[in-house]
């Protein structure tokens, strides 16, 4: 595997991290450990001041060293800046059984994407980085909800007016403005709705108030592909966490993507009317319930533990699917809404009254189904699927951040922000 192919694959996970001690002369810890609070790219234990942490350095033969966690990608940029102090940034072997700590990419797109995960917890050192696909998830169920060509392209105008930065307290948020937009765009064209029925704007799918039963089961599909990629992410983590074992009998490794995989063969057998799908459904589903069956078996809770344990994931699957049926029940509750408005707007077509009764209640519509629709995608990528990404929670790289009077010097806790030495003259002062 070359170094290209290594950079992406590693771009599927959080930053690397390194084992550090950084070492000084005794009589210059202060003054490096002073950098280095100020370059806050290093976490050591505790929370201490730069008196404190020298106090807790390690000496030997006249060198003071102190053990730490810090971004690989910012170790040589460390090492420069503390070279004319005679401090060094020394890596250290990974200790045995210890977890490093966590930290997302940051910077540009992937950055303002990250709270959707770090809301929810810390993702494991050993995980997959979820970031990208749970964005597209998010914006996907929040623009079948909230489908409408008018509503999503007021949104796009949200988005720009954030990335102009005129609401810095916000700014961060144009990702998911912009593609919640862009989603609610796409399916009010398919659903004919622009500021609701007006016709401005022709069906390209259903309409959801004349056929719900097909948006219904369209919304049950699109959780069951959600599902089926929550479980393929699920079990990777659980390989990565601990091995072959772990992602064979996780209840959210292969034991239950086969038990989901299976149930949706004989859904689909059944619907169709082929007996082999059928069959075939039931041999994965009860492999899968059988591995997920051994799986709770080995947590050594006994045979009656395992069954209520194994009954619960059966129920659990069919409630798991069966959320997902709020996209429908959300979108229709939209389109409701702009039908509503868009009639009383006929009904007193041409007076003044109308283009009141039109904007307000599209006003009130935007604003109000946009927080429940918000807050409904949230939920199910919270509940339904992250649920299965993470078993377990990382703990988060919190980098020790003291900066010196005047510096401007950046963090280097990230990797487009590395710490740059400053001039050998400066004298750092001390915390």
């Amino acid at each position: 595997m070359n170094g290209r192919d290594m950079g992406k694959k590693s771009r599927w996970r959080p930053v690397r991290m390194s084992r550090v001690a950084v070492a000084a002369p005794e009589e210059r810890i202060r003054e490096v450990l002073a950098l280095v609070g100020d370059a806050g790219c290093v976490e050591f234990e505790g929370d201490l001041d730069v008196d404190g942490y020298a106090g807790e350095a390690v000496l030997r033969d006249g060198v003071a060293v102190l053990p730490g966690w810090m971004p690989e990608p910012a170790v040589d940029a460390l090492a420069r800046r503390l070279a004319p102090l005679g401090g060094a940034v020394v890596p250290l072997p990974h200790p045995r059984g210890v977890e490093a700590p966590s930290l997302l990419r940051a910077g540009g797109l992937r950055g303002s994407i990250n709270p959707l995960v770090e809301t929810y917890g810390a993702v494991p050192y050993a995980d997959v980085d979820p970031a990208p696909p749970a964005m597209a998830a998010y914006v996907l169920m929040f623009g079948m909800m909230f489908g409408d060509a008018g509503h999503g392209l007021l949104l796009l105008a949200v988005a720009g007016l954030l990335f102009t930065g005129r609401l810095p307290r916000f700014r961060k948020a144009w990702p998911f403005a912009a593609g919640a937009g862009l989603t609610s765009v796409a399916f009010g064209l398919l659903y004919g709705e622009f500021f609701g029925p007006t016709g401005v704007v022709p069906v390209l799918w259903l309409e959801p108030l004349a056929e719900p039963i097909p948006l219904l089961l369209a919304a049950i599909g699109v959780g069951a592909v959600l599902l089926g990629g929550s479980y393929l992410l699920g079990s990777v983590n659980r390989w990565r966490e601990g091995g072959w074992p772990l992602a064979l009998y996780a209840r959210s490794g292969i034991a239950g993507a086969a038990a989901f995989l299976g149930l949706g063969l004989m859904a689909g057998g059944w619907y169709a009317g082929l007996g082999w799908l059928l069959a075939g459904g039931v041999v994965v589903a009860v492999a899968g319930f059988g591995l997920a069956f051994a799986g709770f078996l080995a947590e050594g809770g006994g045979v009656t533990q395992a069954l209520m344990e194994l009954f619960d994931a059966i129920v659990s699957l069919g409630s798991n699917v069966a959320s997902f049926a709020r996209l429908a029940a959300f979108g229709l509750t939209h389109a409701a809404i702009g039908a509503i408005v868009w009639q009383g707007t006929t009904g007193l077509w041409p007076s003044a009254g109308a283009a009141l009764v039109f904007l307000l209640g599209n006003a009130i519509a935007f604003a109000l189904e946009g927080l429940v629709v918000a807050i409904q995608a949230l939920r199910l990528e919270y509940y339904e699927l992250f649920s299965r990404v993470f078993q377990t929670e990382g703990r988060p790289f919190r980098p020790w951040h003291v900066p010196l009077e005047g510096s401007t010097c950046p963090s280097g806790s990230g990797e487009e922000s590395s710490p740059s030495p400053p001039p050998p003259s400066s004298s750092p002062s001390r915390s």
